[in-house]
């Protein structure tokens, strides 16, 4: 079992899908967390690698925010599952959603496909019901 972080990216009146290189379906960014990284880092590395854009995490309820010596509250994650990646291999992972200033993606590989879509480019796609879940309801949240 591995923990993941993925991010559900709002720009404007769009969220960021991208297309799983090895599975085939559109979901959102995100990977696997390191040794020595929390789950927020892991969010913000993995966005960053994957499609170039400095994303804030969105943090709703605000209700921790201690920053004291080596102590700091976390963005807490807006969902959390745990699925089957493989044959012998789970993920639970960590779900945030984030703003981004820009719709300038920078692909980490030149063949990578993405889409930047609204709720009714989301209406018309074959998507997970997770995904589709997830997106909707950070456009929701964080749509301008």
């Amino acid at each position: 079992m591995d923990f993941t972080a993925e991010v559900f990216i709002v720009y404007k009146n769009t969220v960021l899908l991208r297309m799983h290189d090895k599975y085939k379906f559109w979901c959102s960014v995100g990977g696997h967390i390191e040794v020595g990284e929390d789950p927020n880092e892991a969010a913000l590395r993995e966005v960053k690698e994957e499609v170039g854009l400095d994303v804030v995490l969105w943090d709703a309820p605000q209700r921790f925010t201690t920053i004291e010596n080596s102590f700091r509250n976390l963005v807490p994650p807006v969902g959390l599952n745990r699925h089957q990646a493989g044959e012998r291999h789970e993920h639970v992972t960590f779900v945030y959603f984030a703003t981004s200033k820009t719709d300038a993606v920078r692909p980490e590989h030149p063949d990578d496909e993405w889409k930047w879509a609204t709720r009714e480019d989301l209406a018309r796609m074959d998507l997970r019901t997770n995904i589709r879940e997830y997106a909707e309801a950070a456009l929701g949240e964080l749509a301008e």
